[in-house]
């Protein structure tokens, strides 16, 4: 394995891989996600999806993939923004698709979005297929993270953008120092009250501490084939926003 958070799992001493693990977890969690992640995120997190799919705007994507989909969250305001001809979401927990399957079926874009079970590090689209590809908050679950790159650059078309949202950890004084002490007290302790699973909510805030942010994870777009790398600190750096561009052939 490549790089620390690849090593970071929900289940220390299980012997399935970290995608086995990270199935489980989201699987076991799948119920309270929703709910409980704007709770973490004080409702932050709905801003940030906008954000990052306004950056899809002039590109006008008639084809979308939506990784670490979850339960369709990103996928949905994807839709509300960009109207492309279709949007394919695809996540490794079962119980999570089937969230955002339900989600979907009560709107009115049921024909736009589907979703799909895959590993993104194995995916079934054929090259070029994509205009675009966003991840929000699954990239540090990944257990090949090069591998999963080079597939998202794979299926994307030429000149087609890929957006990540990731979390990630303020760099300066005090905001650290508080993001620190409620990642790693205030996080675990609701997580277990809400979920009854505190090893999900221990990995949340160890995945984020130990996942390549800002510059170091720009380097690794661009080493996975990406250009016109961008990323900009949202949220006085509690988030991050990155951009990267498959280039013209």
């Amino acid at each position: 394995m490549g790089y620390k958070a690849e090593t970071v799992v929900p289940y220390e001493g299980d012997e399935a891989g970290k995608s086995g693990q990270v199935k489980r977890m989201f699987n076991e969690i799948a119920g309270q996600y929703d709910a409980l992640n704007h709770t973490l995120a004080l409702g932050i997190d709905r801003y940030w999806r906008k954000r990052a799919i306004r950056l899809l705007k002039k590109l006008r994507p008639g084809t979308l993939l939506d990784i670490a989909t979850g339960t369709g969250d990103l996928a949905l305001e994807a839709y509300r923004q960009l109207h492309p001809r279709s949007i394919t979401g695809i996540d490794i927990s079962e119980k999570m698709v089937e969230i955002a399957r339900q989600k979907v079926l009560r709107t009115e874009v049921a024909d736009k979005i589907t979703f799909r079970l895959q590993d993104c590090t194995v995916l079934s689209f054929t090259d070029n297929t994509f205009d675009a590809a966003t991840v929000a908050f699954g990239m540090r679950n990944f257990e090949n993270l090069d591998k999963s790159l080079q597939e998202v650059h794979r299926v994307l078309r030429p000149g087609g953008k890929f957006v990540v949202l990731e979390l990630s950890v303020p760099e300066h004084f005090p905001v650290r120092q508080a993001y620190l002490l409620y990642s790693r007290i205030v996080i675990p302790m609701i997580g277990k009250w809400k979920s009854g699973n505190r090893e999900a909510y221990n990995y949340l805030p160890r995945s984020i501490r130990a996942f390549p942010q800002n510059a170091e994870l720009a380097d690794i777009l661009r080493k996975n084939g990406f250009s016109d790398v961008t990323f900009r600190k949202l949220t006085l750096g509690v988030c991050t926003l990155y951009t990267g561009t498959k280039a013209d052939s």
